[in-house]
């Protein structure tokens, strides 16, 4: 009988077997994993710390009992795979349990390591109050901890994903959270003007964000008391969470010479298929390749785990099976509002050298008269081809129904005017009639094919710090011109703008506005209609413009 070894036994690895399973019994398949559990959700670990998943026993669903009596596949847990002779295909294998070794044979081998939290090397991360977040027992000693000692503030060290879900989650419990990014803004996957939005909400929350700040060290002793930072700063704290990062796994695969990507994981082909011959690579230890540009790209998640174990189990077993890659997608809860993200955003974009069209759109989910609420949408398309290379949502509802067709969108190489032929569905309850998507597309459009040009307010301003001169016309009514406007515009209402246009010089750039676009589309059209030459629309309003400047 077929000898088939997994080394590893989250989502990638127990998918492999799984699908191994399905498609043949004429496997003998072995997981080995040096940690408790298995097939565990480690994306529920905040909300599990935070109190709103009860029981640690819901993040586990399933044991190694339930895969061998469903599956026949034997997951031995606390067993560490400690090094492998591929010329001989044997494995030295560490009970961590009783200590003892033995040796075991395979096949064809699967690595499915994982990675492991990322612990910067700084004095203190050794202290009883520094939790790193990767897996069942981090969640289980920072909610038993934090239940038995109360802290009444926490630090945490990183602004991803996990870090802002954690800030949130221990909020809520009624700690007072210092958050601390090296870079710039948090959420580094995001543009940075999305990302200050979601800055902006962390505040509103009272979480107090320190980005550009370097830890240089955690004192206290035994106890963390205080964070050192390199800017001389030092912020007091009862808890720190670390969530800098994560590392791939390839120490083993290295062992054999299995090559390793330029992202530092596990190269393998569309087949999940490594250099070395009979050895596969799935999850989080592997990187995979941008559907846009081909490129390797290591965006870690457990949908993408399941995705290429699967695929691995297809190959292993003779089924026709590749990976076609990743949109690198993201998604996020953090207090009221979601976030998410696809393709490439506008500074990938342009590393990539594409010459893009942005487009600020912001607009509610549904009518305003059934509850609908706004959302910001960033969308990005290529002026070369039309086709949408990536989009960024921010809004407290209806954000991942959007996203999930911007990536459909995408996945199929859909062009910005495509999305206005969408047939979405519609009801009050649901959509509004012209559904933030199908808008997204046809305003890009329009801009690509330069019926109705866009300027972002990021180009505006620095194209009018450089000297270039423009005439902004404010369409909105006086009120709210004298509350907040564009600097240098002049107001001119929509309904006089017909009449006014000829105090206007045709031949100047001129950029036109609203509150979020739509009217300023229509003044827009107004004047291009009237002979001028350059008009451009401003790309989400004032409403985008004053976001942009509170945000320098």
């Amino acid at each position: 009988m077929t000898k088939l070894m997994i080394i590893g036994s989250v989502a990638a690895g127990t998918s492999v077997g799984a699908k191994a399973r399905r498609n043949s019994e004429d496997l003998q398949i072995t997981i080995y994993d040096r940690d408790t559990d298995i097939s565990y959700s480690g994306c529920g670990i905040p909300y599990y710390v935070g109190g709103e998943v009860s029981g640690l026993d819901e993040l586990t669903p399933r044991n190694a009992a339930w895969f061998k009596k469903r599956y026949n596949i034997d997951i031995h847990t606390q067993h560490e795979v400690e090094s492998i002779n591929h010329q001989e295909k044997t494995a030295v294998i560490r009970n961590l349990v009783t200590n003892e070794t033995f040796t075991d044979t395979y096949d064809t081998l699967v690595l499915a390591t994982g990675a492991s939290s990322f612990v910067p090397p700084i004095p203190g991360v050794e202290a009883e109050n520094v939790f790193s977040v990767r897996n069942i027992r981090n969640a289980g000693e920072i909610r038993s901890y934090v239940e038995t000692h109360q802290p009444k503030t926490a630090t945490i060290v990183g602004g991803g994903f996990i870090g802002l879900e954690m800030a949130e989650q221990l909020t809520q419990r009624g700690i007072e959270v210092t958050l601390i990014e090296r870079l710039p803004q948090v959420m580094p996957p995001l543009d940075r003007d999305m990302a200050q939005r979601v800055a902006d909400h962390l505040q509103d929350k009272k979480v107090k964000l320190l980005t550009g700040e370097t830890v240089q060290s955690l004192d206290g002793g035994q106890r963390i008391t205080s964070v050192q930072l390199e800017s001389g700063q030092a912020v007091e704290t009862d808890l720190v969470i670390l969530s800098v990062g994560i590392r791939p796994n390839t120490e083993l695969a290295k062992e054999i010479g299995v090559e390793i990507g330029s992202t530092g994981a596990i190269k393998v082909n569309r087949k999940m298929q490594t250099n070395v011959p009979d050895v596969y690579a799935v999850g989080d230890v592997t990187e995979s390749f941008s559907l846009i540009t081909g490129k390797p790209i290591y965006r870690p998640l457990g949908s993408t785990a399941n995705k290429t174990g699967r695929i691995a189990g297809q190959v292993i077993t003779g089924d026709e099976a590749e990976h076609r890659g990743i949109l690198g997608t993201g998604i996020f809860k953090v207090f009221d509002l979601a976030v998410a993200q696809t393709g490439l955003t506008e500074k990938e974009a342009a590393e990539e050298g594409y010459e893009t069209e942005v487009l600020h759109n912001i607009k509610p989910d549904r009518p305003e008269y059934m509850g609908g609420k706004e959302m910001v949408i960033k969308a990005v398309a290529d002026r070369k081809t039309g086709k949408l290379l990536g989009a960024q949502i921010v809004g407290p509802q209806g954000v991942d129904k959007r996203i999930d067709v911007f990536v459909t969108a995408i996945s199929f190489g859909a062009k910005a005017e495509d999305l206005f032929h969408l047939d979405l569905a519609y009801a009050p309850p649901f959509a509004t009639t012209k559904d933030p998507v199908m808008y997204t597309g046809m305003a890009l459009h329009n801009a690509i094919s330069e019926k109705a040009p866009l300027i972002t307010p990021q180009q505006l301003i620095r194209e009018t710090e450089n000297g270039e001169t423009f005439q902004i016309i404010d369409t909105r009514s006086k009120a709210q011109f004298e509350k907040a406007h564009v600097k240098g515009a002049v107001h001119i209402p929509l309904g006089d703008l017909r009449t006014r246009a000829n105090e206007l010089n045709r031949d100047l750039k001129t950029v036109v506005y609203c509150n979020k676009g739509v009217t300023g589309n229509a003044a827009q059209n107004i004047l291009i209609n009237h002979g001028f030459k350059q008009v451009y629309n401003l790309s989400g309003g004032n409403k985008n413009y004053q976001h942009v400047v509170n945000s320098r």
